[in-house]
């Protein structure tokens, strides 16, 4: 038995019962917010801790890839009615949120659509990490198994895992709660991701990381009704949105 009966909306009687279907109605005045995961970044490519200091913005295959996306919103008008358009304040999201945000005003009424940069929403902060290479940072830090220990910070000044996953699921979390209703857009990094994902799914309680590849230019898409998160799609990057 399926709960996708692929009954229409005009034909309630013909569903099966709330209790057992796997896929239910969209409540009324949920919030949807969608995480955007920046371009590839020079950062990336050429193996720099990329925070503030390291982070100096998208590579051309970066830059290839979120026009290429933002194409595909302009398209499909998958996220029309976006009531906010956030990012992280590094230069890899503050570029990806720049890219498309024509493409959401596109469907959009109302005022303009301006990027507010966030720092709650920043991969995790490195500390005295930033803008070395990973071999440098290899010699001069003792790297820690977070997989063992996942509150031993980054390097001195950093975040720990623990520490990011909170902050990062928060911040989240707190975007939901201040624009109730509404679908949110978010640019921001992997790590945001994955942290969404070990604080919003019903997980063990010992899980601390995931080692998902949530690939550039992909959309994960968060849906919150009361204090309950649904996961409506990750990773999604495909080339073309078919109605």
């Amino acid at each position: 038995m399926s709960g996708d009966s692929g009954v229409g909306p005009g034909d309630p009687d013909r569903l099966p019962p709330p209790a057992v279907r796997t896929i239910g109605p969209i409540p009324p005045g949920a919030t949807r917010v969608v995480l955007i995961r920046h371009g590839e970044a020079v950062c990336n490519v050429e193996g720099i801790v990329g925070g503030e200091r390291g982070c100096t913005g998208l590579s051309a295959r970066g830059l290839s890839q979120v026009t290429a996306l933002a194409e595909r919103l302009a398209l499909s008008g998958e996220l029309v009615g976006v009531g906010a358009l956030f990012a992280s304040v590094l230069p890899r999201a503050l570029e990806t949120a720049r890219i498309i945000a024509p493409a959401l005003e596109r469907w959009r009424s109302g005022p303009p659509l301006e990027v507010e940069a966030d720092c709650t929403l920043c991969e995790l902060h490195p500390g005295e990490a930033d803008g070395l290479t990973w071999p440098e940072f290899a010699s001069r830090f003792s790297a820690p198994d977070w997989d063992v220990d996942p509150d031993q910070e980054l390097a001195p000044g950093a975040e720990s895992w623990t520490g990011f996953v909170d902050r990062a699921a928060a911040a989240v979390t707190d975007l939901a709660d201040s624009h109730r209703g509404q679908l949110v857009v978010v640019a921001c990094h992997a790590g945001v991701v994955e942290a969404t994902m070990l604080r919003f799914l019903p997980l063990a309680p010992r899980t601390t990381r995931l080692g998902l590849r949530t690939e550039h230019a992909s959309m994960t898409e968060w849906e919150r009704s009361g204090d309950r998160w649904l996961l409506r799609r990750y990773n999604d990057t495909t080339p073309v949105w078919v109605a």
